[in-house]
């Protein structure tokens, strides 16, 4: 993983299990027409030994991530939980350093890398594929309540 301070001021480190009411407030900002996870779903992955991220602008959180191995080598395969970056600092870079940040460890097995994004999400959607994601599929439906449905993205090994 890698630690970085830039221009912009914030840094990507561990996300904490301390740190998951402050992801559920931010959940409920950036997600309130579907189901925002709750603190305890953040507190559960992280417990859980996933690969999960904070940026923070001082000490404050301000975007996190989160991604999962579900098969090991020799064909690993993993999944991007969660991004999300509290409205008031995007469009600063957060996003894609926590996604290249998330990236590394399933880079460094070699492993094909799947996320679900919103059909209506188009700058998430440019933002995957300008880090190599590419569609793959169509889920009807994905998002609850709201009915919302999701592109399947995958990126291949690397």
């Amino acid at each position: 993983m890698t630690s970085e301070s830039d221009l912009r001021g914030f840094t990507i480190g561990p996300l904490y299990r301390a740190d998951a009411e402050r992801c559920a407030e931010l959940e409920h900002v950036l997600f309130p027409g579907d189901d925002p996870w709750s603190a305890q779903a953040f507190r559960a992955e992280v417990g859980a030994g996933h690969h999960y991220l904070a940026a923070r602008d001082d000490q404050r959180l301000i975007g996190y991530a989160g991604l999962a191995f579900v098969a090991a080598p020799p064909r690993a395969e993993a999944e991007i939980h969660t991004i999300g970056v509290d409205p008031v600092h995007q469009r600063r870079g957060i996003g894609r350093a926590l996604l290249r940040a998330l990236l590394e460890p399933a880079d460094a097995v070699g492993a094909t890398v799947f996320l679900e994004v919103r059909t209506d999400n188009a700058a998430a959607r440019a933002l995957y594929e300008a880090e190599g994601f590419i569609v793959v599929g169509l889920r009807k439906r994905y998002y609850r309540p709201s009915g919302t449905d999701a592109y399947t993205m995958r990126r291949d090994p690397r």
